[in-house]
Order: structure tokens, then C-alpha cells, then sequence
């Protein structure tokens, strides 16, 4: 179908992903062969069936319109078996993709207003944040629909806590002031940009955006909590950026305060990851690694992550999607390696993660793939660990020759396809299984929208 679409050889099993026998469920799956969809959406698996769950434009039900841009997104149990989904929208104030408010913040409450984080002057307003849908699967039907965060710029990815709440994350440096001007209106900044916030999956209503500050200012992209611990990792999306993690003063409490951190390679000072100008670190190679304090982590300068690899902190070709893997986590660099187009590490944590002991047994960083151009997996950006133990990633691919897609990475290092966006240039995100595992929800960034696919996977 696609001619790039054979096997990343070079993942190894030396990965911390679980490597349980592969049933013969999944099996079957990876022979299955995608099937054309006659309404030019999205192509699945014979025997597959999508529903549309949330559209770009369609009216909600506190009165506002659905956000473009979808983006990272979880999955969390609802009552009597409904799937409630918290999901990003990666728009700026002025976004060519209608935002939430079309133009209508003046109608809008006050008491909905003094909610958002960022409202423009009243003009402009971040058209970032998140929306939370209430989905039946067993009727196909999305029940109830509404705005959870506003006044946020640019929120890309984010992650699920164990406490059942969503991480958003603004993908953004922007400060306060005025300038940027488009479509002949000046953009206007209440508030400047680049935090994590947290909405509950319980809201339904919008919630009272506060940002998380001791996280740190910086453009963040996905974040993933640690649940025997409570620390909390986050990636951020540049060629240079740090693999942090947030030591909260109190588990389960982020808004309480916490340390900042930057992941480190004992013996390697400010190690490149990359792989741009030489095999810096080899494919299935495990490294001990160590955390470094950060300091003014609010800092205006947007220079956190310099002087975090001053200070011998390893970097990253664009650290993006991040998620719980097995007894650790995987994390995508969407432009590493020799040919940029991406690598996917792992981390285990220390049995003593982010306690004294830790150097006893310190955390593992593993590179477990690297693209080439003739791999099948290209561009990675968000992911998720499927109930059966394979990753399945989201392709961010800019190549015009080809279509992004859904890859399913086995622990052997197979892969296979079990989605293909082949009718527009539009980015895969956001993917999530519900939390009985039957149904995969994913995000077609443009026009934007969420759609769920549902069918014999495995358990």
C-alpha cells in the first residue's frame, strides 16, 4: 500500500516494555489488511468499524462550539460503563481553526469568564485548552460535550494521572503584551505562556485554569506520573530539549509545589542523544543515569533547558509523546536519529525513584528504535501501550510522499499498521484505549476531530 511500510528492524527485546507472549489474537491482527474507507476518513482493519465522537464546529453543550486542532488526549471510566474523554486543542488566540468561543467571549458570563486563564483583553482569548466528551461505546452516541479549560495557548500534548485527572500542557512560550498581528486584529496576552495545568476527569464544567509554575515554564509537550512514586515526567518539543521529571512536595497534589529536574547519563555530561553526526549511543543500549536540580524554572528567558545541559543534563531531537510502558515509560524523539526521522527510548525508574537511595540503583535510559527511510515507522510523536503490550504510536510526518499512520511496535521489534490517514496531510494524536480496552480513540488533528475504532482486539 505504502512503499516505506516494511519492518523498523531496529528495536530490540532488550527494551523495559513487557515482552509476554504475544497472543494469537494479536496475531491475527498484525496479518489484517486496511481497507479503503468509501467516506475518505480514515482507513482500519477489515472487520473494524469507526464512529465520529467529536467534530470540529459542532455545538456543545454549555453553549460553545467544538475546538479545532485536536490533539493529546486520555481515557477515563465513566458511570454504567460511558468512557469520559479529556482532550487537548493546540490553537492560538486567532487560529485559522475556530477556537471555543467563535468570536463570542462577550457573551459568555462573567463567572464563566473569570475561569479562563488568558482572555485577551476580552478580545482575544487562548483558544487553547481542553474539551471533555461523555461517550456511550455501547450505543456509539457522544452524550454530553463541554469546554473544561480555557484561556490556554497551544495545548499539545499532556498525560493521565493515577488520581484520575488530565495533565495539559502548553506547547508555547508566549508572554504577556500585545503584537502578532492577523486577519487585521492585534493578539493580546494577558498572561504569559508555557505551563502544565490539570482538570479533573470529574469536571462538568469548565474549570478554573491555574497553572502548575514548579513544573516549570518551558514548551512543554506530554507529562506521564510514575504511580509508585508520584513523580511526574515531561518531554518538551525542541531539537535540544531535556527528558525532565517534577518531584511533587506532596504525591497526588501538584498544585502544593514540587522540585524540577533534568535526566542526566552518569559518566556522559551533557550528553546528545540525537545520532545527527555519529552513533552517540548505540541501539538496545541501557545507560545508568542521574537527575539534576533546576533552578528559576519560572525564568522569562525560555533558556531552561540550556543551561540544564550546562549543567550535564543529556539532550533530545524533540522528546514528544511520553506514556507508561510495563514497569517504565517510552518516549518518542520525533526528529532523532542519523536520518531524523525518529527514535523511541525507554526509562526505567530506580526501585528508590527520587528518594536518597537512588544512586544505589539508579533509572535506566534505553535507545529501543531508531527510523531509517525504508522503516515503517516514521516521525513519532504521541503513543500508548496497548492492553496486549505492543506500542502503538502516532505518526507527525511531513513527508508529502506518504500518509501518517497508526504503528503498532510488538517488543521483537515487528511492526504493523492498524490505522492509515490516507486522505489528508493531517497528523495522527491523542491515541488512548478505553479503559475496558475495547475501543481505540485517536485524533484527526485537521480538520479535527476524534474518532473510535472498535472491533476484535485483542485483550
Amino acid at each position: 500500500m505504502l512503499n516505506r511500510r516494511r519492518f523498523l528492524k531496529s528495536i530490540l527485546a532488550a527494551s523495559t516494555i513487557s515482552t509476554s507472549a504475544f497472543g494469537s489474537s494479536a496475531k491475527r491482527l498484525q496479518r489484517l489488511t486496511l481497507q479503503a474507507d468509501p467516506a475518505r476518513l480514515i482507513d482500519i482493519p477489515e472487520g473494524f468499524r469507526y464512529d465520529i465522537v467529536s467534530r470540529r464546529g459542532s455545538p456543545m453543550n454549555d453553549g460553545l462550539s467544538v475546538p479545532g486542532a485536536h490533539d493529546g488526549m486520555a481515557a477515563f471510566p465513566g458511570d454504567n460503563g460511558r468512557v469520559i474523554l479529556v482532550c487537548n486543542h493546540e490553537l492560538t488566540p486567532l487560529s485559522d481553526l475556530a477556537g471555543p468561543f467563535e468570536r463570542q467571549l462577550q457573551k459568555l458570563p462573567e463567572s464563566k469568564k473569570s475561569q479562563l486563564y488568558d482572555r485577551g483583553g476580552n478580545k482575544t482569548p487562548g483558544a487553547g485548552g481542553t474539551t471533555t466528551t461523555i461517550y456511550n461505546p455501547a450505543t456509539r452516541e457522544t452524550e454530553y460535550q463541554f469546554l473544561s479549560l480555557g484561556g490556554t495557548d497551544t495545548n499539545c500534548a499532556g498525560g493521565k494521572t493515577p488520581w484520575n485527572s488530565w495533565l495539559s500542557c502548553e506547547e508555547s512560550f508566549s508572554a504577556r503584551g500585545s503584537g502578532s498581528p492577523s486577519r487585521g486584529l492585534e493578539i493580546i496576552r494577558d498572561c504569559d505562556h508555557g505551563y502544565v495545568f490539570e482538570v479533573p476527569a470529574s469536571a462538568r464544567e469548565l474549570v478554573k485554569a491555574v497553572p502548575l509554575r514548579d513544573m516549570g515554564r518551558f514548551e512543554h509537550e506530554a507529562a506521564a506520573v510514575h504511580d509508585k512514586s508520584g513523580v511526574v515526567y515531561l518531554t518538551e518539543d525542541q531539537w535540544d530539549s531535556l527528558f525532565y521529571r517534577f518531584l511533587p512536595n506532596v504525591p497526588g497534589e501538584l498544585h502544593r509545589g514540587g522540585r524540577l529536574q533534568a535526566l542526566a547519563i552518569q559518566d556522559r555530561p551533557s550528553a546528545p542523544t540525537q545520532n545527527w553526526q555519529r552513533q552517540e549511543i548505540s541501539i538496545g543500549e541501557t545507560l545508568q543515569t542521574r537527575w539534576i536540580d533546576l533552578h528559576d524554572v519560572d525564568s522569562s528567558r525560555n533558556d531552561l533547558r540550556h543551561r540544564g545541559a550546562t549543567d550535564g543534563a543529556a539532550t533530545f531531537a524533540r522528546a514528544e509523546g511520553l506514556a507508561v510502558a510495563g514497569d517504565g515509560f517510552a518516549f518518542t524523539c520525533t526528529t532523532g536519529g542519523p536520518d531524523r526521522v525518529g527514535q523511541i527510548f525507554t526509562y526505567k525508574p530506580s526501585p528508590f525513584e527520587g528518594a536518597p537511595r537512588e544512586q544505589d540503583a539508579p533509572g535506566e535510559l534505553t535507545l529501543i528504535a531508531e527510523a531509517t527511510p525504508d522503516s515503517m515507522l516514521h516521525n513519532c510523536d504521541n503513543l500508548t501501550m496497548a492492553p496486549w503490550g505492543d506500542l502503538i504510536v502516532c505518526e507527525d510526518t511531513d513527508d508529502s510522499t506518504d500518509h501518517c499512520a497508526l504503528i503498532a511496535v510488538r517488543p521483537d521489534g515487528h511492526q504493523y499498521m492498524i490505522a492509515n490517514n490516507a486522505y489528508s496531510d493531517s497528523e495522527l494524536a491523542g491515541v488512548c484505549f478505553s479503559p475496558d480496552g475495547r475501543t481505540l480513540f485517536v485524533n484527526i488533528q485537521y480538520p479535527g476531530m476524534t474518532v473510535a475504532i472498535t472491533g476484535p482486539w485483542p485483550q
